[in-house]
């Protein structure tokens, strides 16, 4: 089985224990999975060998970016777990984002990590959104 079709098969069995029906990768090796209020990006870069789970947070605030950036950083210390934030430079989007070597995942690594991803985005976005604004 190729890395696509093992994460393919890891998105259809965390629907089936979260009880919703996700679409499988597409062309691009790429989907995306709503918990609570965090939408989490699952890219398969399979010329990379990589896993990559992405969920936006919101654009970088014109104002104060000093702090917001003192923030993200302050909290991918300790209060974010196996993520960490990231800003594209190209759309000016704060992200939390996790990477995973693609060999030797299995399924209880894959759902603790979107579990992850999704919690921790899930808490941030709104609470960093209300305090930099959106």
């Amino acid at each position: 089985m190729s890395h696509r079709e093992t994460v393919d098969d890891y998105i259809r069995r965390f629907g089936e224990r979260v009880g919703v029906t996700f679409d499988p990768l597409n062309e691009q090796g790429y989907c995306e999975i709503t918990r609570g209020s965090a939408r989490v990006r699952v890219n398969v870069l399979e010329e990379h060998g990589v896993l990559l789970f992405l969920a936006p947070l919101m654009k970088v605030p014109e104002r104060n970016r000093l702090e917001f950036y003192r923030k993200l950083l302050e909290l991918s210390f300790l209060a974010t777990s196996d993520a960490a934030f990231a800003i594209d430079k190209k759309t000016e989007v704060a992200y939390l984002r996790i990477f995973r070597r693609l060999e030797g995942i299995d399924f209880d690594e894959f759902e603790d990590l979107l579990h992850t991803i999704a919690l921790v985005a899930d808490e941030w976005d709104d609470k960093l959104r209300d305090q930099f604004g959106a």
